[in-house]
């Protein structure tokens, strides 16, 4: 997989977890078993404008050549999403989540594992 079409995956994932994040994180919250505080959501919101902030990142580099820039990106994107998926598996086996925190969880291993191939690769 190349640079490119993973700033594309990144671009739409991002996208959709942002506006998710910003019009439905109750929804979100209900599929890991917990509660849709008024403090949880006003955190998602917030969130949300950070993933849409990815989203444009990703897009706009999307064509950018091999470089340490590009490379450090991959790096710290792949730690920083294997990092996300292994506090959603604590949360689940603390009993704080639901297994329906295991979507996310999946999808965060791929996205790490995939970021940090693109390092490896080059």
């Amino acid at each position: 997989m190349s640079f490119h079409i993973m700033a594309w995956i990144m671009t739409a994932a991002a996208c959709v977890l942002g506006l998710r994040f910003i019009f439905a994180g109750g929804g979100v919250l209900r599929e890991w078993g917990l509660e849709p505080t008024t403090g949880a959501l006003i955190l998602f919101r917030r969130l949300g404008a950070l993933y849409l902030g990815l989203a444009l990142m990703f897009f706009l580099g999307r064509n950018a050549g091999p470089s340490d820039f590009r490379s450090a990106v991959c790096l710290v994107m792949g730690g920083t999403v294997a990092v996300l998926a292994a506090l959603g598996l604590l949360e689940f086996l603390a009993k704080r989540a639901s297994a329906g925190i295991f979507r996310s969880v999946a999808g965060e291993a791929v996205l790490a594992a995939a970021f940090v191939w693109l390092w490896w690769a080059g």
